[in-house]
């Protein structure tokens, strides 16, 4: 057994390795051998994060658990597609810019104009994929980011059409009321995440009058 040398350099140790898989390119060498073998496919649904900001602790921890599933499925005989992507719709994208341009209600997109206003909002939906890459690939998930998918790609949008299209003709589509918190600036319902975005500890004036029972 070799003797462990007297100090231990892990985080460049992290990055020797990470080297190492990049210059032998092991990620895709297991998935084209993979195919070569005809694996049965495992899928993995993982919903993608917003490009907007930084990883944080918890997308951290979430994709190392993650990470784990679609590992142990490669090591049972299995090919799993791991393709990057990215979420390009909802309340945080549209806040940023709503912050930048000073926009508190709907008519002044109305004014700018719909087209112009989406495309504002384009063009920060993949700042940070960089960052993002970089810290996914220094935690040791292997992830295809070259060939990434963003929802607002018109295909991805017509494959969601396309499932509740068939959950609809399958009778697996019912409507029913829940809920739920509510932007009056937006006009649309919100997500817990969402609503918490602007959450503040605020006075609110308030009388009590008393009157006798």
């Amino acid at each position: 057994m070799a003797s462990l040398p007297p100090t231990l350099d892990f985080a460049k140790t992290e990055e020797e390795i990470c080297t190492k898989w990049s210059s032998e390119s092991t990620f895709r060498t297991q998935d084209s051998l993979s195919v070569d073998r005809g694996d049965p496919e495992y899928t993995f649904y993982d919903g993608p994060p917003f490009a907007t900001g930084l990883p944080h602790y918890g997308h951290i921890l979430a994709g190392t658990i993650k990470d784990v599933v679609t590992r142990y499925a490669v090591m049972t005989n299995h090919r799993v597609v791991r393709r990057a992507g990215w979420d390009c719709h909802g309340l945080p994208v549209e806040y940023e810019i709503d912050q930048k341009l000073g926009i508190t209600h709907r008519d002044q997109v109305l004014e700018m104009g719909v087209d112009k206003y989406n495309e504002t909002c384009r063009g920060i939906v993949t700042r940070y994929t960089k960052e993002w890459e970089r810290t996914v690939t220094r935690l040791g998930r292997w992830v295809d980011f070259e060939n990434d998918y963003k929802t607002m790609d018109p295909t991805f949008m017509e494959s969601v059409w396309w499932v509740f299209k068939e959950l609809f003709n399958k009778d697996l589509v019912y409507q029913g009321y829940k809920v739920m918190p509510f932007s009056t600036a937006c006009g649309t319902p919100l997500s817990n995440f969402e609503a918490g975005l602007n959450y503040k500890d605020v006075s609110d004036p308030a009388v009590v009058v008393s009157f006798p029972v």
